[in-house]
This record gives C-alpha cells, structure tokens and sequence, in this order.
C-alpha cells in the first residue's frame, strides 16, 4: 500500500495530529484558567501541565529558531509523494488545512507564540500544578516491629 492513496491518508492523519496539537495547546490554557475557577481538580495534575508547559515552549522556540514544525514537513513530504502539492486533495485536509495554515509575517508567528508561552508561565504561577505524587500519609502511631 504505497500509491498515492495510502500518502494522502497518511498526510491527512498527520494533518489530523497536528491540529490536536494545536488544540491541546490552545484549549489547554483555556482549561486551566476555567478549570481554576470552577475549581476543577484535573487542571492541577503536574503531568498535564508539564507535558503543555513544553508543547507552547518547543513552539516558541522552533519560531525563534526559524525551525519549520516536524509535523508539516512530514505532511509536505507524504502530501508531495501523493503528488498533492497544493492541497488540493481530499475534504479533511481541505477544512483542516483552512483551519491551521494562514500566511502572515514570521515576528507575528513568534511574538504569538511567545505571549502565549508566557500566558502558561503566569498559570503555572497563578494556578499551581499539583505534586507530581501524592504524599503517602504517615503510618498511624501505635504497633511498630
């Protein structure tokens, strides 16, 4: 299954990938903030907020860097074997594609990503991630061998 087929799926997928990512990010912070104020115990979980503390920095960081996403060069790459180079190819990546691409000048793109980086810092320091584990209570006093 290598034909053109099996490339623009594979894009598409990735495509699909890409915009989870995207959300997560984006509706992640949302959470947070939310979460905080209807007092949602989930928001506070350290796995959570450390794993999308590193999404928005490995973001900022590639803009900065002038780094093009691993998820869009893959998706270019499987896009380009399928011999769909203009997107032109099936619904999903079509209405997926209006979604996460849009042009606009490269500072726009860092100063974004960074002011929303720093928006999860401040969460981090408004909204305190929980221990990453829970203390084990103390033993009850009494019988000890």
């Amino acid at each position: 299954m290598n034909g053109p087929f099996f490339y623009l799926l594979a894009a598409d997928a990735l495509l699909s990938l890409h915009i989870m990512f995207v959300a997560f990010v984006v509706l992640g912070l949302l959470f947070i903030f939310t979460g905080a104020a209807l007092s949602w115990a989930w928001i506070r979980n350290p796995i959570f907020r450390i794993v999308h503390l590193l999404a928005i920095m490995v973001v900022a960081v590639q803009a900065w860097l002038g780094v093009v996403c691993p998820l869009t060069v893959i998706e270019m790459n499987f896009r380009t074997r399928a011999g769909d180079v203009v997107y032109n190819g099936t619904f999903i990546s079509h209405w997926l594609q209006e979604l996460l691409y849009y042009d606009a000048p490269d500072w726009i793109f860092k100063v974004c990503y960074t002011a929303f980086g720093m928006l999860v810092i401040i969460s981090w320091i408004l909204i305190r991630p929980g221990p990453l584990r829970k203390q084990q209570p103390p033993p009850p006093p009494g019988n000890s061998i």
